[in-house]
């Protein structure tokens, strides 16, 4: 049997209510403010929500211009040509997909480019538009938008992508809830595993939600809207004993991983090692977590990573801010580390910046490998009252703290659960 590859982490953009480059994120991050504001994307007084974190004021333009200065002409080319055609969340995903693609240093290596995957992870990407259209279509149908056809199907924002980059490897669309980034990436490890590709890209997509979608989120009360609409900076709270839902938010965020040999052959930056992604159901199709599910999940990886439990020194969890998902994710890490005492710290990166459901967790990937080159950790933010089954170090200020080894947790609804093991690189 041949030794499994090695994957490293190449290449890293994200764009959220905070910021769209990776010190102003890391650094808004350790201040420990939040992004979470009243929802101007579209008038919220017909809903119950009445916050998220929006994107909705993004300057394209002096993105693209920032990519011109250091992305060649004939991809800024496509890239202008493309975004005259497609929605608002198709144009910041590709925005941060070709910011992140510059950033893995690959943009003027030799590539073959049937080599390089591209995996977007999510669905129902363009949810306003489609409930715009639908609207449109009841009063006129032929106001419908022409483009209706094409860019409402999730699979346009991986065809985007790889006509912009020129990327002619497999390519494909993830969808596994909010676990959906953890998914795309383990997908993406067993590609480069397997030798079919060398190189990949995980785009994480924003998410455009549409006011139906929040209102029929707050109607099973799964997100924030009877306490804090008047307090935004205060709605994200997970693992606090006052929390009642999680906070949507627009955010996005790209990951390069290529082949550990093929990265140190080309003299490549590597930000981290990606040791290990494991994914599980919990067999209930309802918005119910799991604890055995994911306290199994998180062993199970921790031992494909070949390390013990006390090799991890920090989780950034999935920490949505609902009641019952932050208590089952809290029972589930005290019964995997319970013999490891407190020596391990735990943050939620949610609590600032809210939800950015499918792009979640290769967004707060980013937010944690940022913090384990800088040996810092940044607060969770809101814990006024520390539910007490959550009996562990949350980091309620920033930190100074070394680790070698840590986990992203992502679970979503209707039990799809995903946990991704990385460690730092140190050189070899």
């Amino acid at each position: 049997m041949p030794t499994p590859k090695r994957v490293a982490v190449t290449g890293m953009s994200v764009v959220t209510p905070f910021a769209d480059t990776l010190q102003t994120f890391l650094d808004r991050l350790l201040d420990g403010r939040s992004a979470v504001s009243r929802i101007r994307a579209f008038n919220p007084d017909s809903i119950y929500v009445k916050i998220a974190g929006d994107l909705s004021g993004y300057e394209e333009q002096a993105k693209l211009v920032e990519l011109e200065r250091r992305v060649p002409e004939e991809i800024i080319v496509r890239l202008k040509r493309l975004m005259r055609k497609v929605p608002w969340s198709a144009r910041l995903t590709m925005l941060n997909a070709v910011d992140g693609w510059a950033d893995s240093g690959l943009l003027y290596s030799k590539l073959d480019s049937r080599r390089v995957a591209t995996l977007v992870a999510g669905q129902n990407i363009n949810s306003r538009p489609f409930f715009e259209n639908v609207k449109h279509f009841l009063q006129e149908p032929d106001f419908v938008d022409g483009g209706y056809s094409v860019f409402m199907i999730d699979t346009s924002f991986g065809s985007l992508v790889s006509e912009i980059l020129q990327h002619n490897g497999s390519m494909y669309t993830v969808g596994g809830a909010c676990a959906s980034g953890n998914t795309a990436l383990r997908c993406a490890m067993s590609e480069i595993g397997t030798g079919q590709v060398d190189v990949a890209t995980i785009v994480g997509p924003v998410y455009d939600f549409s006011p139906i979608d929040l209102h029929a989120l707050a109607l099973v009360n799964a997100v924030s809207y009877e306490s804090f609409n008047d307090e935004p900076h205060r709605a994200s709270r997970p693992f606090d004993v006052r929390r009642e839902g999680f906070v949507p938010s627009h955010g996005g965020a790209t990951l390069v991983i290529e082949d550990m040999d093929h990265a140190k052959r080309r003299g490549a930056r590597i930000y981290s090692e990606l040791v290990a992604v494991g994914c599980s159901s919990s067999g209930n199709h309802e918005p119910q977590s799991s604890e055995e599910s994911q306290a199994a999940l998180m062993s199970n990886v921790i031992r494909e990573g070949a390390i013990a439990t006390r090799d991890i020194g920090y989780i950034n969890v999935h920490a949505t801010s609902t009641p019952l998902g932050d208590l089952v994710e809290a029972r589930a890490i005290c019964r995997v580390f319970r013999a490891q005492g407190h020596n391990f710290k735990v943050n939620a990166t949610k609590s600032m910046i809210g939800h950015s459901c499918w792009s979640s967790a290769v967004v707060e990937t980013v937010a944690a490998i940022l913090q384990m080159n800088a040996s810092k950790l940044h607060p969770s933010i809101n814990v006024e009252v520390q539910d007490p089954e959550a009996d562990f170090d949350l980091c309620k200020n920033s930190v100074d703290f070394d680790f070698e080894y840590f986990l992203k947790n992502s679970f979503g609804f209707g039990g799809y659960n995903s946990v991704a093991l990385f460690k730092r690189y140190a050189g070899e």
